[in-house]
């Protein structure tokens, strides 16, 4: 799923191709993308585009009038940009906004229709949409700390937590977690005001670092391969692989479609945490420290 960083760099290259750009067609290619039907999409058609903002994990795109399109991309949805002319991404098309330099195409992958389309008019009707979650590039670290002592959970589960934090998801928390030497089952009552602080900086720096590498890469292009495993990352998607810090293994623990990154050696002390799959299958067989790896 597209994540903070992410989609701050659809909405910069956005905002560079479509500002102020009537959008001229907006065609509606599945009917399970549209959840909502008043003001109708047709609403939309005619207005220039005035701005494009992030509401957590979410792509809004702001109309003359205030009438906003509001996309969830979920985990396979992804936006396509086409200049006027070019070939479309093909059957994987949910929806495709036409303005006069190209056109914007919403695409979903596989079978399951996750991703979403609200149009709403109105600031007031937009901010229902708003999970409420803390801006992590706008907190100071008590604001932060707050935000974690709000419920009492793994620092994983609080990270992807929209209504606890705006925009970090599963890939960038595990990257967030490895940098700060912190293990995803730390409960957040144990942090300890040392560790809370440790947490956010790390958060502030790898959700930067990101965005602006995310921004460095994009120059006049369009960020066509936004995925969650990305060159560069330290722990997310590199199972096995060696850490770079410490050199042992990458461990994961897969839980329906998500999974979650660790180095044992940097964040939990050289304990294998139980994969509950997994460490089920191989019982007494199934590792618990390093050494046995």
């Amino acid at each position: 799923m597209p994540e903070l960083p992410d989609v701050e760099a659809y909405l910069a290259a956005i905002r560079q191709r479509l500002r102020g750009e009537p959008l001229r067609a907006l065609r509606l290619e599945s009917p399970f993308l549209l959840r909502t039907v008043e003001p109708p999409i047709e609403a939309l058609v005619g207005r220039p585009l005035v701005g494009a903002r992030r509401l957590g994990k979410r792509v809004v795109l702001e109309f003359e009038g205030q009438h906003f399109a509001v996309l969830h991309l979920m985990v396979a949805g992804r936006l396509r940009w086409r200049a006027p002319g070019a070939k479309s991404p093909g059957r994987i098309v949910q929806a495709s906004l036409e303005f006069d330099p190209g056109t914007l195409h919403v695409t979903e992958a596989g079978s399951k229709r996750r991703a979403s389309l609200h149009v709403v008019a109105g600031e007031q009707d937009l901010a229902a949409h708003d999970p409420g979650g803390l801006e992590p590039l706008e907190a100071t670290p008590q604001t932060f700390a707050a935000a974690l002592a709000r419920e009492n959970r793994t620092l994983k589960l609080a990270l992807c937590d929209p209504r606890l934090f705006s925009g970090i998801g599963n890939a960038y928390s595990d990257e967030i977690l490895h940098a700060a030497r912190l293990s995803p089952f730390r409960l957040t009552s144990k942090l300890s005001p040392e560790e809370s602080e440790r947490l956010f900086d790390h958060t502030v720096a790898v959700l930067t670092d990101w965005s602006e590498r995310l921004a460095s890469e994009l120059k006049s292009g369009f960020p066509e391969k936004v995925t969650a495993f990305k060159q560069g990352m330290t722990a997310h998607g590199r199972f096995r692989e060696a850490c770079p810090a410490c050199a042992a293994s990458i461990q994961r623990i897969v839980h329906k479609t998500n999974e979650t990154n660790y180095c044992p050696g940097c964040q939990t002390g050289g304990q294998i945490l139980a994969d509950r799959a997994l460490s089920r299958l191989l019982k007494d067989d199934f590792p618990k420290h390093l050494d046995e790896l």
